[in-house]
């Protein structure tokens, strides 16, 4: 099996759990994420591998981390993953990706991601639920920050924090390529 049924197995099979444990039918899911109901039942199928946007929005509907949709093996209290099991979320030919680190579920789902973008790439996420935030940290390069349409500029060794209710974007307007490290925290929804 490659990774990439693996991942498709193990996001039908949490998906599942995730819907059964919350009570939703598909049709709840399907209108709390803004995802179509035939989408949800491909997943569920394991006939289909979403989008990252469609798979936070069903992780933000169901109040997980994405890490816990996609956990094949739940273990002990402490995870450690391997430099080379992070999940490749989103890449380009050009060599931009983001990378998830490592999640969890305190007190709501919780997110270290590792990112880079090649010059002139950017990447943009419709807004969370409410309470989100987001905290980044520029180890390489010069990030241009975009939040709810105003750019923000987070230089080398720079940090940034922001409620991530908004859209918002990240983009690369330099010539090297950009690298950040970043937390998404998001809270709990009734």
């Amino acid at each position: 099996m490659t990774d990439l049924d693996q991942l498709t197995q193990s996001l039908a099979r949490n998906l599942k759990h995730w819907r059964s444990e919350r009570g939703y039918t598909l049709d709840a899911l399907a209108a709390r994420a803004g995802v179509s109901r035939g989408m949800i039942i491909q997943i569920e199928q394991a006939r289909t591998n979403p989008s990252v946007g469609t798979t936070v929005k069903i992780a933000d509907a169901l109040g997980v981390s994405i890490t816990t949709l996609l956990d094949y093996e739940r273990g002990p209290d402490v995870r450690i993953v391997a430099p080379g099991d992070a999940v490749r979320m989103w890449s380009t030919e050009a060599g931009s990706y983001t990378s998830l680190l490592v999640g969890g579920e305190a007190p709501g789902p919780f997110e270290l991601w590792q990112w880079r973008l090649m010059p002139g790439e950017q990447s943009t996420s419709d807004p969370h639920p409410p309470g989100s935030v987001e905290l980044l940290h520029v180890t390489e390069g010069e990030l241009t920050l975009v939040v709810d349409g105003v750019e923000h500029t987070v230089p080398t060794g720079g940090a940034a924090t922001f409620e991530a209710k908004v859209a918002h974007g990240y983009r690369n307007d330099g010539d090297r390529p950009l690298v950040m490290t970043m937390a998404v925290l998001i809270p709990l929804t009734g």
